[in-house]
């Protein structure tokens, strides 16, 4: 039986069996577009560029004094008064709240109220009012003592020569930075899983260990993210002990300010960049810090700043290839 003509394909003339996955590499895959993106990233832009070119040549910010008083000895002393304070109340603070996150946790009725007034008081009362109080700390009490209450005194100490301008400022950031890192540690030890407390004591464990070695280690997980928060509102809380005769750099900018009128603009700009410097390197030390106690929590650790540039900088070499070849 003969075969119609044209019927017949030799296998010379059929396709390869790989010609659809040739053509499917041989096609350009098509990005998703995304207008939405692209309108609101032009938008931001042109929004930044507005404020920047503003910064640069308003003539109002005076940039040249600026760099005049950015590094002078008057700023640079006020700088490290609030790096002491800011340094001595967060210490204290921490310990405070600590003592009191584990009084509002401890089975004592007395220790739990006192903790709980405690903090509801400070976080209650401005810290300014608390500032102020203190200053005047010396009208109410000349003297203190330690003994017997309602009884003799065995130790007695003269209040206007302890409480010096530092000393006031420590004692009042300390008072009301506890009272807050109080509810940010008791937040992360409530975080830790009861099982895990369970688990400890069915070991047998002893409390100060299970404490030490499970239950804190999982809470600074909870604890180092919010704490750091409060420590850069303590940083910028500083600020505020110049009403109680302390010159750190907002003092020292608002004295400078007082008798340069003309430069207060760029005074209020240095005390704003040295706060940003502040902030910026407390944050830097909260990424490692938390990098650190994610340990054993995930499965690979966040990249640093520099692993997330070179991650960029070999995705746009790859990206560029990628467009040459086609």
């Amino acid at each position: 039986m003969s075969e119609p003509p044209g019927a017949a394909v030799s296998l010379a003339e059929a396709p390869p069996a790989d010609a659809p996955s040739k053509t499917l590499r041989a096609q350009r895959v098509q990005p998703l577009r995304r207008p939405g993106r692209w309108i609101a990233t032009a938008v931001v832009l042109v929004l930044v560029a507005q404020i920047a070119h503003g910064l640069a040549t308003n003539p109002f910010y005076q940039w040249d004094r600026f760099r005049y008083w950015f590094l002078r000895p008057t700023i640079l002393d006020g700088l490290g008064i609030t790096l002491e304070v800011a340094a001595l109340s967060a210490v204290l603070g921490l310990i405070g709240g600590i003592l009191l996150a584990l009084g509002r946790q401890s089975g004592s009725p007395v220790l739990r109220a006192v903790s709980w007034t405690y903090t509801w008081l400070f976080r209650s009362v401005p810290l300014i009012v608390v500032l102020i109080f203190l200053y005047n700390f010396s009208a109410l009490y000349r003297t203190l003592s330690l003994g017997v209450p309602f009884g003799p005194a065995f130790v007695t100490f003269d209040e206007s020569r302890l409480a010096t301008d530092l000393a006031i400022a420590v004692v009042g950031l300390s008072l009301n930075e506890a009272a807050y890192a109080a509810e940010v540690v008791r937040g992360g030890l409530l975080s830790v899983d009861q099982g895990q407390h369970e688990a400890a004591a069915a070991l047998g464990l002893p409390k100060g260990y299970q404490f030490r070695r499970i239950v804190l280690p999982q809470a600074l997980r909870s604890i180092v993210p919010n704490y750091v928060n409060q420590l850069i509102g303590l940083v910028k809380s500083t600020s505020l002990v110049f009403y109680v005769s302390l010159l750190d750099l907002f003092g020292s900018v608002q004295t400078m300010g007082a008798t340069y009128p003309g430069d207060v603009v760029p005074l209020l700009l240095v005390a704003t960049v040295w706060y940003l410097i502040l902030t910026s390197a407390v944050s830097v030390v909260q990424f490692y810090v938390e990098r650190y106690f994610a340990r054993g929590a995930t499965r690979t650790l966040p990249p640093t700043p520099l692993q997330r540039a070179r991650s960029a900088l070999t995705e746009l070499r790859a990206r560029l290839r990628r467009e040459a070849a086609v």
